[in-house]
């Protein structure tokens, strides 16, 4: 008898559970959604992307949520409009309980900015293009010149995020000239001189050379000493006196 009734106990809160369920559920779909939360992240140090920016492009494709019920609401639309941004990275959209819709939008992060004969744009660190932004500049090597679109996205692109991660050139180097030829001269931000690497091949091995050479060379002769410093042949470095 004591079974029996822990048995039936047991199937009514199973069934207080669903009925619980299906009527939140029910109550949930039918609510009119009664606002936007939007996280722009990375605000704090791009400014490429703002909240303001993120409803005007909702409101012109005619996705914003506001006063329409949850049910009508297509997040994943929502999601691929967004990216069509190209100041946009990854873009998150997901119903919360309250009755409002959150986005979390990544802006794109720039690694090199391109000002060339052939257009003007940002590199990002995922090795896409993105338009310049009217209200922000951000601070990253310019590379000027005769650049061909597909080279920057390519050779340049991953010389760029070579100087990123490595801290020593990510303070020295300040502008990538391309030459007609597809050569390479840099301008450092520390030292009047210019550097020619050659051709972009190998430049690993050419800029490690010219680290050991600055520890080696410039406390004795100083940062001014040199107009150029050439790395083009290898294992050599030929400087030209001021």
């Amino acid at each position: 008898m004591v079974r029996l009734f822990s048995i039936l106990i047991a199937l009514l809160f199973g069934f207080y559970i669903v009925a619980a369920s299906v009527f939140l559920k029910d109550r949930s779909v039918n609510k009119t959604c009664e606002g936007l939360e939007i996280i722009v992240r990375d605000s704090l140090d791009k400014h490429f992307v703002s909240e303001q920016d993120v409803i005007s492009l909702l409101k012109r494709a005619n996705l914003s949520p506001i006063d329409k019920p949850m049910y009508a609401v297509n997040t994943e639309l929502i999601e691929e409009e967004l990216k069509k941004n190209q100041m946009i990275a990854r873009v998150e959209v997901y119903k919360t309980p309250s009755g409002k819709i959150k986005l979390e939008v990544s802006q794109k992060m720039p690694l090199l900015r391109v000002m060339s004969i052939h257009g003007s744009y940002y590199i990002d660190n995922a090795g896409s293009s993105m338009p310049l932004s009217q209200r922000y500049v951000a601070h990253v090597p310019i590379a000027t010149g005769h650049i061909e679109k597909a080279f920057a996205m390519n050779d340049l692109y991953k010389f760029a995020l070579f100087l990123h991660k490595n801290e020593f050139w990510n303070n020295q180097i300040e502008q990538i000239n391309v030459t007609p030829g597809q050569e390479i001269e840099l301008v450092p931000r520390v030292g009047d001189h210019r550097i020619l690497l050659g051709s972009i091949d190998s430049y690993e091995e050419k800029l490690a050379n010219l680290q050991l050479f600055y520890k080696q060379a410039i406390p004795k002769m100083g940062w001014n000493k040199y107009s150029v410093i050439n790395l083009k042949y290898k294992n050599q470095i030929v400087c030209t006196k001021k």
